[in-house]
């Protein structure tokens, strides 16, 4: 399968400092996996010779208020987590994306990301479907949270959803594993960096 740039886009899901940098609140659980699949160095390749084909490159950050008011007062799982690490605060350097993936002109950045499923907050949707777009390529945080949700919403949008096993990290090598394993054959077309490369014309 050759990838056409005219109708395809990366999105990539929360490669902000809280995850992506030394001295971000969550970057020490997600340092393994990150070691592991060396998914900032792919995901810098990918992007790099992707937007020189003309892929779409879309960021999607997620970003909260001081206080967290746009969640319930009593968050659970992993929301509740994010609170309680203070991660994403809008204006803060850990909600900052990261320097390595900062968006370049012509790239857009997706507004309005409160929660795991990029879909469901912002207009992900509008943006792909005016600029006419039918392949969807996820990258980013975490493997088994925001991705998966984001992939799963894109599936049963119709959308030809690849997945880019060596661009994403989870908080365990474990739920890294499995997700990859038995999760995103079902909803996507996972392959790796170099596969996704050398797809692209």
């Amino acid at each position: 399968m050759t990838i056409d740039p005219r109708n395809s886009a990366i999105v990539l899901i929360e490669f902000q400092n809280d995850f992506t940098t030394e001295g971000g609140v969550l970057h020490d659980a997600v340092k393994p996996v990150m070691t592991s699949t060396d998914m900032l160095v792919n995901t810098q390749r990918v992007v790099a010779k992707a937007r020189n084909a003309g892929v779409a490159i879309l960021h999607a950050p997620i970003h909260f208020a001081p206080g967290y008011a746009e969640i319930t007062a009593h968050p659970y799982g992993i929301l509740a987590g994010v609170v309680e690490s203070k991660a994403f605060i809008k204006g803060e350097w850990g909600a900052e994306i990261c320097k390595s993936l900062a968006p370049q002109s012509g790239d857009i950045v997706i507004e309005g990301k409160r929660g795991l499923d990029t879909f469901a907050s912002t207009n992900l949707d509008f943006i792909l479907r005016s600029k006419g777009i039918e392949t969807v390529v996820l990258a980013g945080f975490l493997t088994n949270c925001c991705v998966e949700s984001t992939m799963r919403t894109g599936y049963e949008r119709g959308f030809d959803v690849l997945t880019l096993t060596d661009c994403v990290a989870a908080t365990s090598q474990a739920e890294h594993d499995a997700a990859i394993a038995y999760d995103y054959p079902m909803f996507s077309k996972p392959i790796s960096a170099e596969d996704f490369l050398q797809r692209l014309p």
